[in-house]
């Protein structure tokens, strides 16, 4: 009997024990549940209260920024050290007049300037509230390559390239996309030889030595007496390890490709002994440095034609327009 009683009261204890328990666990799952209830609206109003203050925030500039008739361009102010037309630049810039000023994509106007082969360096500003300022560097041509193109009806047209100082080619302006006239007239750009093709790419920088060094020795002759005394007519690259010159004058001069001052300081040495004795060289060698190879003839003898590739003058002061 005590021990059946004893079992009774056992089993009631374990009753209310696994209530407690199970009570227990449901407060804490109800907890829990607030918690995470909680958590998730908290979270909800931020993310919304963030999404509210973006849209309100992309809507006043909208509506007081990117579509305020204040801001809307009115003038394209060009800036530029050659002669491109300044309608020309506004043209490539592709920049229109009531553009809004903010939405312009400035990179984008700048790629689509320097992606022209005749410009070398471009930069946009804006100036608030209503003009674009366009500031352009120009490649200036220093000497230019001639290629045959059969003509549709039959005979062959000439293809002009021009280079500048580096090596870019360009092809030449046409005279509406000019507000001057060059400095150096296109047709009196002295003439490149024996260039591959396949280099005369616009836009795009010739990398091979023998043009290279041609380029310098251009550059080289124009800031030597040579330039008022002498035309520098063609440059011939073709032959491994030297430039052949032609002058309007006839003459024949090789160079080797380095130390061109020294070498033009000797062409100007042999140049005006020639004129104390009324003769003109014929050919001068000056890929030997002693002795070079030469050959006279009387001034009479070889067409005479007065130098036309002086040193270009550039205004490298910007103009405003």
């Amino acid at each position: 009997m005590w021990f059946h009683r004893k079992s009774k009261n056992r089993r009631l204890g374990r009753s209310q024990n696994l209530l407690q328990v199970t009570l227990r666990s449901a407060q804490v799952r109800a907890s829990r549940i607030r918690r995470v209830a909680l958590a998730l609206g908290i979270t909800f109003g931020t993310v919304f209260g963030l999404y509210v203050i973006w849209r309100a925030g992309e809507w006043t500039l909208d509506r007081f920024v990117y579509e305020n008739p204040a801001f809307a361009v009115q003038t394209v102010e060009v800036r530029t050290d050659g002669v491109i037309a300044p309608d020309q630049l506004r043209r490539w810039s592709g920049v229109r007049l009531g553009q809004n000023l903010f939405s312009l994509d400035l990179a984008r106007v700048k790629r689509e300037l320097e992606l022209v082969p005749r410009i070398q360096t471009a930069s946009v500003e804006r100036r608030l509230p209503g003009t674009l300022r366009l500031c352009v560097t120009e490649r200036e041509p220093v000497a230019q390559v001639n290629l045959p193109r059969p003509r549709a009806g039959g005979g062959i047209d000439p293809v002009v390239f021009q280079l500048d100082a580096d090596g870019f080619v360009m092809l030449p302006l046409d005279p509406r996309q000019r507000v001057a006239p060059p400095a150096q007239p296109d047709e009196d750009l002295p003439l490149i030889l024996g260039i591959n093709v396949s280099q005369l790419q616009p836009g795009r920088r010739v990398e091979a030595a023998p043009v290279q060094a041609a380029l310098r020795l251009i550059g080289a002759f124009a800031a030597t007496p040579l330039a008022g005394a002498v035309e520098l007519r063609r440059v011939d690259v073709s032959q491994p390890g030297v430039l052949v010159v032609t002058s309007g004058q006839g003459s024949e001069v090789t160079f080797g490709l380095d130390d061109f001052d020294q070498q033009l300081l000797r062409w100007w040495k042999v140049h005006t002994e020639c004129l104390k004795l009324n003769k003109t060289i014929a050919s001068l060698d000056l890929a030997v440095p002693d002795n070079p190879p030469l050959r006279l003839v009387e001034a009479s003898a070889l067409p005479q034609s007065a130098p036309k590739n002086l040193k270009p003058v550039r205004n490298r002061k910007k103009q405003n327009v």
